[in-house]
Parts: C-alpha cells; structure tokens; sequence
C-alpha cells in the first residue's frame, strides 16, 4: 500500500507494509463459516482483487466443477501392457498413450 504526505510542498509516497490477520467470513452458499487466511488475503491483495471471497472452498470448487461440466474421456490402447484405458485428451497416433498404472510407474523410474 503506498501512502502520500507532504513534506516542504512536495508530496512524497511511502511503501507501507500491510499486516493481514486472518478473518472469519459466512459463505453466501451454504450459511457455515470459514476463515479467510491472512495468506490468502495477501495472495488476493498481490492479484489486485479488492472483494474477499464470498463462499467457502468447498462451495467454490462446487461451483467451479458445476459450470465445468463433465469431463471427456476418450479410449485409448496402453502402449506399454496393452489394456484398453480411458484418458481425458484425444490420443494422437504419433504419440504413445499409457494407461493410468503404467502411466505411474514411469513417473516413480523418473
């Protein structure tokens, strides 16, 4: 937050830092209550938002998944063991495709 004085008629500004506490907020969709970090309102305050959050997270991520819609999962043919599998990206034939066990066990071999 930047502050202004005047100083001998010139006006100089001030970096003042700004000390957030955490807040308890009432969701607007279910009623409960939630606490607003002070962490989370810093991230808020570095984004440029000025409102604080009107739900919970729970209600939020409900809302967000709601408008989303269903995801598309589309069939696939695992390149390593061979079992069909279902993946949410179209499967490109320049590409390999895993299925989700091979898929972890190359991600663990790194």
């Amino acid at each position: 937050m930047c502050w202004f004085r005047f100083f001998r008629g010139q006006i100089q500004t001030e970096e003042i830092p700004i000390m957030f506490e955490d807040k308890t907020l009432v969701c607007k969709e279910c009623g409960k209550e939630f606490v607003w970090t002070a962490g989370e309102q810093e991230f808020y305050a570095s984004r440029g938002f000025e409102n604080q959050p009107q739900r919970c997270k729970p209600c939020r991520d409900a809302r967000k998944n709601a408008t989303r819609g269903e995801r598309q999962m589309f069939d696939a043919v695992c390149a390593s063991c061979g079992k069909a599998c279902k993946v949410p990206f179209q499967p490109r034939e320049d590409r390999p495709v895993y299925c989700s066990e091979c898929f972890a066990k190359m991600k663990e071999n790194g």
